[in-house]
Parts: structure tokens; C-alpha cells; sequence
């Protein structure tokens, strides 16, 4: 009896490598299947009706001006990101308070009040700057510096730069946090190892942590990717002919608002779904590659 048991004390539970059909139900992304039959659907109706294959022949004029706004703005933003993580880390507290500073009035503020304020205050305020920074320069004989600041003009200064000026200083802070985030990731150790072997503080940041800091947060960066391409939606209010502006005008004219925004709705999922699954398929090889 007690060998029978010693026995059965022995066994090892079956394990079924193989899921149930329930189970792989129950996990399968419905709402992604949701989503593609929802754009299936508009685009069968862009294919077969009038009056919305007019409205996306009128609304995708905008698609350049809203992905190049994106691309421009967000290469802007990883600049500003990253120095701004640096500053959040630095012992230098002038510059550490100034980024501080910079993080908090950014994420205090909600974005499309930032976009008024860059857009018609600030980049005012700089060119009436560079106007009085170049009227010195040629009073000190610098003429050749200074009269072509004192050129510059608050109109001439098209209201597309200021739109990317203003994305890219609101998503600034944003990127500045997950940079500061991954470089705080590092252990450690290997900063005090660099220092060790004789490397300045920049050139171990430079060489050992900033590498594995970005590609700790490459992900991250790609949705925030994502993220901007929605909120350039924003920019119409600068009267910015992005797809969303271009909607409210044909929508204006027409008074087809149902052809106009589902269409425009339609437009920017579409995006956002390719936008997300090539970071999804990016999150995917960088964990294989960890493995």
C-alpha cells in the first residue's frame, strides 16, 4: 500500500501543449476584426457611391500636408526630448529646473491651448526677438547678421511651421519623460563602470547608456508616434489644410457631414491601425531578440 502510494506521490500532472478552441475564441482580437469590417464598409461605399467617392477625392488633398506636419514635427520632438531628458538627469540644477519647468507647464496645459499659445504668442514673441537681436548686431557692425533678422517678418512665418512648431514643443515633453525613464532603466553599475575606465560622464552616456536607453523605449516612441498623428488633427484650428481641415470645408459646402467625417473618421484608422501594428511587430523583434 505504501509503495502504491510512493508511487502516485511520483507522477507528474498531464500538461496539454495544445489550447482549446474556447480558449483561443475567447483570446482571438474581435475588435480588431471589428475595426477592419468598419473600414471595409466606409471604403466599399467611397468605391461605390457618389457622394462619399467625392468626398475622399476632396478630403485626401490634406493627406500630405497631415503626414509631412506629423514626420516634421515629431524628428523635432525627439531633439527636444532628448536633450530634455538629459536635463532631468543632470546634477546641473539650473538646467535641471529649466527642463523640470519646461515638462511641467507642457503637461499642465491642455495641447490645444498649447497650440494657440506657440502658434500666436511665442513664435511672435521670438521673431520680435531676432528683430531687436538684429538691430543690435548692425548697430555693432554686424550688418550682415543683423539685417536679415531684422527682415524677418510675424506674417511671413507660415501658419504650417507654426503648426509643427507647436506639435513638436508639446510632444517635446512628453518624449523627454520616456527618454528620462529609459536612461533611468540603466542600471547604475554601468555609468560607475564607464567613469571607472576613464570616459567623462557624456561620453558613458553617449557610448553605453543612451544605446540601450533608446532601445528600451522604441516602443514607447511609437505610440507616441501614433499618438501625435491623431492630435495633428489639432492644427486645423490654425486654419492648417491638414485632412481634418479639409473635411470641416467640404463639410461646409456640401453639407454632407455624414459623408465628410465618417470618411475623415475612416482616414485616420486606417492609419493609426498600420501605424500600431508596425509597432506591435517592433515590440514583437525586440523581445525575440532579448530571448
Amino acid at each position: 500500500m505504501s509503495e502504491i502510494s510512493s508511487n502516485r506521490s511520483d507522477e507528474v500532472p498531464i500538461s496539454f501543449g495544445k489550447r482549446s478552441l474556447r480558449e483561443r475564441l475567447q483570446e482571438f482580437p474581435w475588435w480588431f476584426v471589428a475595426l477592419i469590417l468598419i473600414a471595409v464598409a466606409v471604403y466599399y461605399n467611397i468605391a461605390t457611391k457618389t457622394s462619399y467617392r467625392e468626398a475622399f477625392e476632396f478630403i485626401r488633398a490634406g493627406l500630405s500636408i497631415t503626414i509631412t506636419t506629423t514626420l516634421s514635427a515629431f524628428v523635432i520632438a525627439l531633439f527636444i526630448g532628448l536633450i530634455t531628458g538629459l536635463g532631468r538627469i543632470t546634477n546641473n540644477v539650473f538646467f535641471r529646473n529649466l527642463a523640470t519647468l519646461y515638462v511641467e507647464f507642457v503637461r499642465g496645459v491642455p495641447m490645444l491651448v498649447l497650440i494657440f499659445f506657440i502658434a500666436l504668442v511665442a513664435v511672435p514673441a521670438v521673431v520680435g526677438g531676432l528683430n531687436a537681436l538684429g538691430v543690435w548686431m548692425t548697430s555693432m557692425g554686424m550688418a550682415f547678421l543683423g539685417t536679415p533678422l531684422q527682415a524677418l517678418e510675424n506674417k511671413g512665418i507660415d501658419m504650417n511651421i507654426r503648426a509643427i512648431v507647436a506639435l513638436s514643443v508639446t510632444y517635446g515633453a512628453f518624449l523627454a519623460e520616456i527618454f528620462r525613464a529609459g536612461i533611468q532603466s540603466i542600471s547604475k553599475g554601468q555609468m560607475e563602470a564607464a567613469r571607472s575606465q576613464g570616459m567623462s560622464f557624456w561620453q558613458a552616456m553617449y557610448y553605453i547608456i543612451l544605446p540601450q536607453a533608446i532601445r528600451n523605449v522604441l516602443p514607447a516612441l511609437g505610440n507616441d508616434f501614433v499618438a501625435m498623428l491623431k492630435d495633428s488633427s489639432l492644427v486645423s484650428v490654425l486654419a492648417v489644410r491638414d485632412i481634418t481641415q479639409v473635411a470641416r470645408l467640404y463639410a461646409g459646402r456640401s453639407f454632407r457631414f455624414d459623408e465628410a467625417y465618417t470618411t475623415l473618421a475612416v482616414m485616420y484608422l486606417s492609419m493609426t491601425i498600420i501605424l500600431s501594428l508596425a509597432v506591435k511587430y517592433m515590440e514583437r523583434r525586440y523581445r525575440k531578440n532579448e530571448r
